[in-house]
């Protein structure tokens, strides 16, 4: 390869005619000179005649390619993107509750294992990919492994199914923004027309008795006026949409579609706030909560080590889960985002960097819960284990903002925890709704590339209305079964046969190579490990605990047999499209299924081999351009 300066073209190394190291009509893997040159390192930035080979007179002609591909602006864009999908509302209601639930402070063991070994390898192995192929998630498997183009798909389906839940939870904590403006909370007192006979405010009252059937102001306000959960039978009566709600809705998805329609560019920006408030705002809440009376109690009880809990196979699968779902990989939003990265960016560093800053924020939140926890407690005159039952969006909507209301100062408390429930939402949905727009626009270019506005408009428009039916008076019901179904056990299988195919299939040893390209050194002996054997057998183990899931309750409503159908069934409409493009890729690829010559082709090796190993020499991050 002649290599010369050049800003607005590259040159696509094809060598047609040339059969040479070529099988199959493919581009052999990328050799010492393609890494060297994609890396940047060759000194030789001229030819006295660039437009020849240096090793023959006759004259080779020059294939050019204009690169449009959007970039990140600063570096910083990129980071706080990934920060923010990665840190979302699980850090603050998910990781609180299952640590002090598997062992407390000695959760935090198989925690950090579970992360080392098996969520930060696969959390740099798709920023690598990203980086490496620079497209998205459908049209990058005919890089690695055609054959398993179908986990693009079924990732693109399981980001559809978590907009449709997800932005819904995001309209609640908006509900309760607008509630916030108010000199005395609504979910203070139980005066207010949804309050029943069981309502029980014990804060600032005396001689109060705490029965099982009693319900504080916030938890009804929760259940009766936002949710309006009492008008509704289960899911075979979920009752109407409501138009608060609705409107909730309506409203986030005007700011996603604002901050996604132009792409990187706009999106960059917006982060830059929805990224850094929740972390101005943990901080004055942590402050807050450690001055309360009763906060230590909620301290010990978070952190307190159980040893015991270590013997117990189900600790080391909460940790597993947990720190999966909390990097996020396999969502396909980090090969999405890291494609539009400079071809020698140091991913490396931004996988560590990002995923440091996400466990710690989720250590964090534990202490911003749990001293609220023990402050309720000492309140309520109960143990904090009694308080804390609580889990999930109930943390949130009921047991913090209980607690407060009863606060100095709790308008402006109340105000600034939901702004941050708010951006932390927000944050994923950009990054979960990126990775469709992505995919799609790089599967389809000639069709949408140009109408990227257009086709944002669409998929908007069909998140918002397949949200309708978790606005209802049972939509909470309707989340709990798409959050259990539509993405856990799916994701986790999509994550696990992505990891295989890139480790096994594409080939550790390629893999590596296409790192040392972007880096000018290959992955050691940890990450080859962790790729090829851990991080697929830490994917596996989670898996296999679905298989044992308990029965799905929510509030009182025992979720009927049929329903469970019903959640399979959306889970598995998404992981069919694996098996099902598999099928077609067998039928439609020329050659046979038997090896009847060396001339032929082997239909299988053909779908197994990707189609081109060596991407687009990236002419915005060297300032080259290639020459065959």
């Amino acid at each position: 390869l002649v290599v010369k300066s050049g800003n607005a073209q590259q040159v696509a190394g094809q060598q047609a005619n040339n059969s040479s190291g070529v099988q199959g009509g493919l581009p052999p893997p990328p050799g010492p000179i393609d890494s060297a040159v994609m890396a940047g390192s060759l000194t030789h930035h001229g030819s006295p005649n660039p437009g020849y080979s240096p090793n023959s007179a006759v004259p080779v002609p020059v294939i050019t390619q204009t690169d449009s591909r959007d970039k990140w602006s600063k570096k910083m864009d990129f980071l706080l993107s990934v920060v923010g999908f990665a840190v979302d509302l699980g850090n603050v209601w998910r990781f609180p509750y299952i640590c002090y639930q598997n062992g407390g402070g000695a959760f935090l063991i198989p925690y950090i294992l579970m992360a080392i070994f098996g969520g930060v390898p696969l959390f740099y192995m798709e920023l690598a990919l990203g980086q490496y192929h620079r497209t998205g998630a459908i049209s990058i498997w005919k890089h690695i492994c055609p054959i398993f183009k179908g986990i693009g798909y079924a990732i693109c389906i399981i980001a559809l199914y978590v907009s449709f839940y997800y932005n819904t939870i995001i309209a609640w904590a908006l509900f309760y923004f607008y509630s916030s403006f108010s000199t005395i909370l609504p979910w203070t007192n139980c005066d207010n027309v949804w309050n029943t006979p069981d309502c029980t405010n014990y804060f600032g009252v005396d001689n109060v008795t705490w029965t099982n059937s009693s319900r504080s102001p916030a938890e009804e306000f929760y259940t009766r006026n936002v949710l309006e959960i009492h008008k509704a039978s289960g899911l075979r009566n979920v009752g109407g949409v409501r138009w608060q709600l609705m409107l909730c809705l309506f409203l986030i998805f005007t700011i996603v579609y604002f901050s996604l329609w132009k792409g990187v560019k706009t999106s960059g920006k917006v982060v830059w706030v929805t990224a850094t408030l929740p972390y101005i705002v943990l901080f004055i809440l942590l402050i807050r909560g450690a001055t309360l009376p009763g906060a230590w109690r909620g301290v010990v009880f978070y952190l307190k080590p159980q040893w015991g809990k270590l013997l117990e196979t189900s600790v080391w699968v909460d940790a597993a889960a947990q720190i999966f779902f909390s990097l996020g990989p396999g969502f396909g939003v980090l090969l999405a985002l890291s494609s539009y990265n400079p071809f020698t960016n140091n991913c490396y560093r931004d996988a560590i960097v990002t995923s440091l800053v996400n466990c710690l924020t989720s250590f964090v939140s534990g202490f911003v819960i749990f001293t609220v926890l023990g402050y309720m407690a000492e309140m309520r005159k109960v143990e904090v284990e009694d308080v804390a039952r609580d889990k999930g969006p109930s943390l949130l909507f009921i047991t913090y903002p209980e607690a407060i209301a009863n606060m100095m100062g709790s308008t402006f408390f109340a105000i600034i925890f939901f702004v941050m429930m708010i951006t932390l939402g927000l944050d994923s949905t950009f990054g979960g709704l990126e990775a469709i727009i992505t995919a799609v626009l790089d599967e389809y270019p000639d069709q949408l590339s140009h109408r990227r506005e257009l086709f944002v408009l669409g998929l908007v428009i069909v998140c918002f209305l397949g949200s309708l039916s978790t606005l209802t008076n049972g939509g909470a019901y309707v989340v709990k079964l798409l959050e259990e179904f539509g993405v856990g056990c799916s994701i986790i299988a999509v994550g696990f046969l992505e990891a295989i195919a890139v480790s096994w299939f594409y080939g550790i040893n390629r893999f590596s190579n296409d790192v040392q390209a972007m880096l000018g050194k290959a992955p050691g002996l940890f990450w080859r490990v962790c790729w090829v054997a851990i991080s697929p057998a830490f994917l596996y183990i989670i898996v296999s605990s679905f298989l044992k899931a308990p029965p799905l309750t929510l509030f009182d409503y025992k979720y009927p047999d049929w329903s469970i159908t019903v959640g399979y069934i959306i889970g598995f409409s998404s992981f069919m499209w694996i098996p099902i493009y598999m099928v077609y890729k067998l039928v439609w690829t020329p050659g046979s299924l038997k090896q009847v010559s060396r001339r032929k082709v082997r239909r299988l090796a053909v779908c197994l081999r990707p189609e081109r190993t060596i991407p687009d020499i990236h002419g915005d991050s060297l300032n080259m351009a290639a020459v065959p």
